[in-house]
């Protein structure tokens, strides 16, 4: 049975990677240090066979007993409520933590995946976001710890590769959405559906007009595991090209909730980003990858999960 440790386990990505690989039949080992994680996201693995759970934190030293066959590095807080809460530990994960990883799949000659992000652009001057555009960050704005920890972590990810002859791959993920989100994560989706869900108004930053693309996790999830398995070592965008504004997103979300609350303005934080969307030509090429499922589909996902956790509350 193939082995594969994943970081960030208890998260909404990391989670969903650890369905995936069980279902594909790989032993899988979750590890997460629960800064952001909950292990509700992973509970009903707990008492399989094939799925064991190491609380640890991998911007400390890490070991694993036993052969390794994949390592994705998906550990990392991921909202700007909690990098810019977090920011010395965002950085840590991104740099300390890649480089134990790194050296771990090294020690193991185990195919290593890292989760880079669409925040590599920065604001950008491109669009849509190719795999070949270096991107626009201010690295000692507020967003910069999460930016550049991200730009980093690919750095020392090629480094390794060049150097070491290290199997790596590299996935720029876009906007996700989806069940396991933290319903107080800070993200727009999730906002959105919260405030409709307890009555209360909708909260848009700007004027509303900066876009962005959201990604259903499930299609995400393919994407990532179709890459890991590919021949190909750069940079690979992994998001749903359809944009909307952020307005649009809010008005959708009215509508389909049904909710009293309206829509109101607050300033734009800094450096946010005016417009996001991927180009997924090589995700296309070089995995038969696109996304499947439609935002409305997702979002109605998404709100009876969101539902059922403020119900347990």
């Amino acid at each position: 049975m193939k082995r594969v440790l994943i970081t960030g386990a208890a998260g909404f990505l990391g989670s969903h990677l650890c369905d995936k690989f069980i279902t594909e039949g790989y032993e899988v080992i979750g590890m997460d240090n629960l800064l952001t994680g909950n292990l509700a996201n992973i509970a009903h693995l707990m008492p399989l066979e094939q799925f064991s759970f190491y609380h640890h934190d991998v911007s400390k030293f890490v070991h694993v007993p036993g052969h390794l066959d994949y390592i994705l590095h998906f550990a990392s807080p991921a909202s700007p409520i909690d990098y810019l809460k977090m920011p010395i530990q965002t950085l840590k994960v991104g740099s300390l933590g890649t480089h134990n990883l790194l050296g771990l799949a090294l020690s193991k000659k185990a195919r290593v995946l890292i989760a880079s992000t669409s925040e590599v652009y920065g604001d950008p001057e491109v669009h849509p976001q190719t795999e070949e555009y270096w991107g626009h960050v201010n690295p000692i704005g507020p967003r910069g710890v999460y930016d550049e920890a991200k730009r980093f972590q690919e750095a020392i990810t090629m480094a390794y590769h060049n150097f070491h002859g290290l199997e790596t791959r590299i996935v720029r993920i876009f906007n996700t959405y989806g069940p396991r989100m933290r319903i107080d994560d800070g993200r727009a989706l999730p906002t959105f559906l919260h405030q409709a869900l307890t009555g209360e108004d909708l909260s848009v930053f700007g004027s509303g007009q900066q876009t962005r693309s959201f990604c259903y996790v499930d299609d995400l999830i393919d994407g990532i595991y179709r890459l890991l398995l590919s021949d190909y070592h750069l940079p690979v965008n992994i998001g749903n090209p359809e944009e909307i504004t952020l307005q649009q997103l809010a008005e959708e979300v009215i509508a389909f909730t049904g909710c009293a609350g309206k829509i109101v303005y607050h300033p734009l934080p800094q450096d946010d980003p005016k417009q996001r969307r991927p180009d997924i030509s090589k995700a296309q090429q070089l995995l038969g990858w696109q996304p499947k499922v439609a935002r409305s589909i997702g979002i109605a996902r998404t709100y009876d999960y969101f539902k059922s956790v403020l119900k347990l509350a």
